[in-house]
Formats: structure tokens, C-alpha cells, sequence
């Protein structure tokens, strides 16, 4: 809300926050909607929209006068649209579309200037027309949430709800969702979503659906047709594949990271292949070896149980080893560290700066201490140096070529379904390619 010398000018013009009006500064004369301000508005700024759909924010010592005015709104500069029907393509295969919420789902607001997220999948799948030529589209409103802010109960929902898509025969789910956490759920529904036969797909954009440079309908296109035509078994994400619009990949769950704040091509695949990329005709090629559709279908095994009560912890130069401690004393399961290089902590400096003690009494007091590489790709290995051994002798699980997300997640849904000596023993095997072993690199590294 306004205050100041902005209230002020505001009541004795009788304007309020929706109101249009015609000011005069410099020597312009403008037509405008007054708008609301934000907290980080600068002190006795007017913050306003022009009619070419512009915000602009002017000091009051700068309006030379402010009346207000009738004025009957553009429709496409200061109202949004109904959202038209979504066209059903017939005798297709099924693909259920589960809108979680994120920048694939948000419009610029022309009201305030701010994106906001959409509250329907209808209003994001209706503009994508091509969707018809590919599948029956089911769209589920599960909730409207920004990726940063889900939890695993979120997981565990999205979970149940593929599950139960397939069980009412949807030949494979997409799952719009914001992209920066997306990795973290691909990762948590590979391992929950047990004896999958069919492909689910994650997929998000960087840039909302109403701007021009939009990867959103590209990518959605993309993971439908995967979800309706391939033969792929597996969790994965589908995004853009570079930065043009010429071709999206497909990245097995667990083997995917956002690497870029905001470039259409953030996700790589990590020590690994794509399992597919697709152009935008349609064509699929496959460049690495995957679980396939199998005839004899089996109900999914749905294990969504999460122990919460796992840390991700990130070593580095000068840091203070009893955060270990914390981590116990709070009555911590596990822990995943990203160690350095091969995966290292500080151990044999200066003794207030060694991990090793700390975490020695953790793992002797019942917590699951897991290693991973800041590096990213490469994999760790106790026995190179000294004292990636003596980290090892002290009972540290090295967990071979995952991403420490990736193993933060494993951990967290073993100890949700296991006994913590089971955990204990599969968190550095292989359950569903999180672990591969050869390390493999696609040519973005080359």
C-alpha cells in the first residue's frame, strides 16, 4: 500500500489502486491504470501501466498534474481472456497431464506487471493445439505450487496420482512442474514408482507461456508425444535440448541436474546419455538403453514412504565440522555429503577443522553418512588417497557416479521403506540407473 506523498496525491485526486487516469510529466500527457506497489518500490514512486502494456514508475515531484479519467480497458492490454476448451483427440492413446504449478503454468498479470501461476491445466494445454494430433489428453489439477516450495508430501501425491492414471489406463503421465526442483522430483518418483511400464514424464520451462521466447508449448509437445508414442518405461525429464527450438531430450530421472539459472537448455544429463531426443516433427531417436513397455503389465508398486530426517551437506574450505553434530543432536537418519574432488572433507589439517571424528561418532551412533562429488560428473572413489580411506574406515558409503541430489533423495526413500541396515547396504547399488558402471558424458562436455 501507498503511503507518503504518493497517499496524498492519490486521496485528493480521489484515485485508488485499478483506477485509470490521464497524467501529465515533462511534456508528456498519458493514459494509465494506477497499480499497486511492491515492497521493493522505492519511496514516493507511483507505479502505473501505460497503454502500449508498459509499467513504469514516476516520482510524484516529477507529475505535473493527475486526473482521473473513464476509460474502457483494451482486452488484450488489461484483461486475460477465457480460457477456450481443450480439443480431444479421439481414438488416441490416453496421456494424463498433471499441472503442478511452476513458470510452465504462469502468465504475465497485465493488472500488476507480475507473473502469477495459473489455476487450470485448461488454460496452458488449450493454446498447444498439436496436442490433439497426439493423444486423448487427460488434465488433473493437483495444486499450484512453486517448485521450491514442494516437500516430499508433494512427491508422495504426484506419486499416487501417476499410479493411479495408469491403473485407469493412461498409457503414460506428463507432470508440469517449475524447473528448479524438478530434478529432486524426477529423482523421488523413479524410486517410488516401482515396477513402472510405462513413461512419466517431467517437464517445465524457463520462460512463461505467454512470451515469445517461451520454450513451454515445445516442450510440452515433446513429452506428450513421449508419454503417447514411445515405448520407454522409465521416469525421466523432457526439455529443450539447446537453446534453438529445434529439439528436446529426454533425461532418465535420476541422472538429471539443472545446470543453468535460466537458458531453455539448463538440463543436462549427468554421467550419462539422454535416453531419447525428439525433433519438432516428431521424430524420436534413441541414444541410450532404457526399460521398455512390457506386454506382461504389472501393477505398479507404489512405495512412497520419505524419511524426512536426511541432510544434504556441502563441504567447503574453512567450514565447521560440527555441523555433523547438529545434524545428530537433532536426531538425524542420514546425511549425503558433497565432498571435493574424488569426495573429500577436511581431515587431516588442523584437528578443529577435521570431519573425520565428527562424523566417526555419527556413524557409530546409527546415521547413514553417504559421499558425493561437488564435481558433478566423474564419479568418487575412497581408495585413491589417504584420506578418502580413512573417511571410508570410518564406515562413509561412497556413492559412485550420483548426483548428490540424486543420493540425498535414494537415502531419504530408503530409510522411508527399509531397515536402516537394508538402507545402509543398497544406498551405493543400483536400483533404477542411479548409479551406472561406466561413466558416461554427452557432448555437452566435449
Amino acid at each position: 500500500m501507498y503511503g507518503g506523498l504518493v497517499k496524498e496525491l492519490l486521496d485528493k485526486k480521489g484515485l485508488k489502486i485499478g483506477d485509470f487516469a490521464q497524467i501529465e510529466f515533462g511534456n508528456s500527457k498519458e493514459i494509465v491504470k494506477i497499480l499497486p506497489n511492491s515492497e521493493f518500490t522505492e519511496k514516493d514512486i507511483l507505479v502505473a501501466k501505460l497503454e502500449n502494456g508498459y509499467n513504469f514508475g514516476i516520482a510524484v515531484d516529477e507529475i505535473n498534474n493527475i486526473e482521473k479519467v473513464q476509460y474502457k480497458e483494451k482486452s488484450d492490454d488489461f484483461t486475460e481472456p477465457e480460457s477456450p476448451s481443450i480439443e480431444l483427440g479421439k481414438n488416441l492413446p490416453k496421456v494424463s497431464i498433471i499441472y503442478t504449478g511452476g513458470t510452465i503454468g504462469s502468465k504475465l498479470d497485465y493488472r500488476t506487471g507480475g507473473v502469477y501461476m495459473l489455476l487450470k491445466p485448461e488454460e496452458l494445454i488449450a493454446n498447444v493445439p498439436e496436442l490433439s494430433s497426439i493423444a486423448m489428453v487427460h488434465p488433473i489439477h493437483l495444486f499450484s505450487v512453486a517448485s521450491e516450495d514442494m516437500t516430499y508430501l508433494e512427491w508422495q501425491q504426484i506419486a499416487r496420482t501417476v499410479a493411479d492414471e495408469i491403473k485407469n489406463g493412461s498409457r503414460g503421465v506428463v507432470i508440469t512442474i517449475g524447473t528448479d526442483t524438478m530434478h529432486y522430483v524426477a529423482s523421488a518418483l523413479s524410486f517410488m514408482l516401482k515396477d513402472l511400464n510405462a513413461p512419466v514424464v517431467l517437464t517445465g520451462s524457463q520462460r512463461s507461456s505467454d512470451r515469445g521466447s517461451s520454450d513451454a508449448f515445445m516442450n510440452l509437445i515433446c513429452s506428450v508425444r513421449i508419454a503417447a508414442e514411445s515405448d520407454i518405461a522409465e521416469v525421466g525429464i523432457c526439455m529443450h535440448k539447446s537453446s534453438s527450438d529445434d529439439y528436446c531430450q529426454f533425461i532418465r530421472g535420476t541422472k538429471a541436474r539443472k545446470m543453468n539459472t535460466s537458458r531453455r537448455d539448463a538440463f543436462r544429463p549427468i554421467n550419462d546419455l539422454p535416453i531419447a531426443h525428439l525433433g519438432v516433427k516428431g521424430e524420436i531417436y534413441y541414444d541410450s538403453d532404457y526399460n521398455k513397455i512390457k506386454n506382461d503389465k504389472k501393477e505398479i508398486d507404489l512405495a512412497d514412504k520419505f524419511d524426512e530426517m536426511v541432510a544434504l551437506l556441502k563441504v567447503y574450505p574453512n567450514s565447521d565440522p560440527d555441523i555433523i553434530n547438529y545434524y545428530k543432536a537433532k536426531g538425524y537418519n542420514g546425511i549425503i555429503i558433497e565432498g571435493t574432488g574424488l569426495g573429500h572433507t577436511p581431515v587431516s589439517g588442523k584437528p578443529e577443522k577435521s570431519y573425520l571424528k565428527n562424523i566417526k561418532e555419527a556413524i557409530d551412533s546409527g546415521m547413514i553418512i553417504g559421499m558425493t562429488s561437488q564435481c558433478l560428473y566423474g564419479r568418487v572413489n575412497s581408495k585413491v588417497y589417504t584420506n578418502l580411506r580413512l573417511l571410508s574406515n570410518a564406515g562413509v558409503i561412497y556413492c559412485e557416479d550420483m548426483t548428490p541430489e540424486t543420493a540425498y533423495v535414494k537415502l531419504g526413500w530408503l530409510l522411508g521403506n527399509y531397515s536402516k541396515s537394508e538402507a545402509k547396504k543398497l544406498l551405493d547399488k543400483n536400483i533404477v540407473g542411479e548409479i551406472k558402471d561406466r561413466t558416461l558424458y554427452d557432448e555437452f562436455l566435449i
